[in-house]
């Protein structure tokens, strides 16, 4: 097993290219299914997560044909519409094959998903939504079975609390659905935003991509023909980025990115004393002259997001005075703190808040990565550490970032890659 040897404390500098979004790249490979010709898909990061969903759509008789960060997806040919445990247990995202599947084949078996510690994200309210479309799902010995042997059909669903995967999974039933489906309190994620502009350039007639209420008229099970496209990029990724430029004090440039998709962050940063230039692709942070506490507070996009909690929450052990996170999306996503005291951090938990005190010193330490955003943080806990820090269990950390410890030893950073 691999871990990450990292020496601190130290300063960054230069620039590093941010790759195309995770969390983007796993419906837009999912909606392959929805397609009738093989699909082009450029910017695709080299993470695990990836190679998962292309490896299961390969199980079920996709050609997958994978050259750096592009590949190309035809599933004109699929044998088979079981996505299996063995696959679906590693990541969450699987799950988002059974609106597809369900609505091209009018059947599907879909083990239940594993994947993530962070806390319980049922899919419940996809179940609920596709059962309003007309499908019959019963859950045995571990997989979801749907039926729907004349199609689904349009629907208005209203979700009760917001969903990123149920609305992309809703989204592309939908878009072979008989009929008009509404999605009410739809997420507003980048994420879904190019899914569903991805969708209507293809023919899928889509209205309010956008915003809270999607409207989409669907082609009755007639597949659509997709044109070559690139991933937006992973916000998540120039977050941490620009977390790593701020924690070091450092000026870096993150390039490739789109701050209209990072504007709660790039706030957060602004209010702690950070200057940051921005240019239509690229975001310069400038050093502060004092690190400043702050609050935060996750939620959905346009919101804080808690994908960057974790790292967030270890910048403020640099900062001069008190700072409290407030976790409002997940339960479990306070694992990293017990990890960061290890470094030395001062961190209490009261429910789902976390209240930090700094400028604390901290110390070089063995510690565990928890989940994927856990191990950035700790990585970025390590940059300013006193001597050795050991991020062990960093497998997490290559299911969502490319290429890490080899992006911040370009920006300066005394970081390996070794084997247990």
């Amino acid at each position: 097993m691999d871990y990450l040897q990292i020496e601190g404390p130290t300063k960054l500098s230069g620039s590093v290219e941010i790759a195309g979004a995770k969390n983007a790249a796993l419906p837009l490979i999912a909606m392959t299914l929805l397609a009738s010709n093989e699909v082009t898909i450029n910017n695709i990061p080299n993470v695990v997560d990836i190679k998962t969903l292309l490896k299961l759509l390969e199980n079920l008789g996709a050609t997958v044909d994978i050259k750096n960060n592009s590949v190309k997806v035809d599933t004109c040919c699929l044998t088979n519409t079981k996505a299996t445990y063995d696959i679906v247990k590693t990541m969450r995202a699987s799950i988002l094959v059974l609106g597809p599947l369900l609505a091209r084949f009018g059947h599907c078996e879909v083990s239940l998903p594993g994947g993530c510690a962070i806390g319980q994200r049922p899919i419940d309210l996809h179940l609920k939504a596709l059962e309003q479309m007309g499908a019959e799902i019963s859950i045995e010995a571990g997989y979801v079975l749907a039926k729907a042997p004349n199609g689904l059909k349009g629907a208005h669903i209203v979700f009760d609390k917001i969903t990123v995967t149920g609305t992309a999974n809703i989204v592309m039933a939908a878009a072979l659905a008989k009929g008009k489906t509404i999605i009410t309190n739809a997420a507003l994620e980048p994420e879904v935003v190019q899914l569903c502009q991805v969708l209507k350039s293809s023919g899928i007639s889509i209205d309010g991509i956008g915003t809270t209420e999607l409207i989409i008229y669907g082609t009755d099970r007639r597949l659509v023909e997709i044109a070559p496209f690139s991933v937006i990029p992973d916000r998540i990724e120039a977050g941490t980025y620009l977390c790593a430029a701020a924690i070091t004090n450092s000026e870096v440039t993150v390039k490739k990115v789109r701050a209209d998709h990072l504007e709660a962050l790039i706030s957060k940063l602004e209010q702690m004393g950070f200057t940051l230039d921005i240019t239509p692709d690229t975001i310069t942070l400038k050093p502060a002259k004092q690190i400043k506490a702050i609050d935060v507070t996750t939620q959905e996009f346009p919101g804080f997001p808690t994908d960057m909690q974790a790292q967030f929450l270890t910048l403020c052990t640099q900062a001069t005075g008190v700072s409290i996170i407030e976790e409002r999306l997940f339960e479990n996503r306070f694992m990293h703190v017990s990890e960061l005291q290890r470094l030395g951090a001062s961190i209490k938990l009261k429910g789902n808040s976390a209240t930090i005190a700094g400028k604390i010193d901290l110390v070089g330490a063995d510690v565990m990565a928890t989940d994927l955003r856990a191990s950035s943080a700790l990585v970025l806990a390590a940059l300013v550490a006193e001597g050795t820090t050991n991020v062990h269990r960093i497998y997490h950390l290559d299911r969502g970032y490319e290429g890490l410890e080899k992006k911040l030893q370009k920006l300066g950073a005394k970081i390996k890659r070794l084997k247990e």
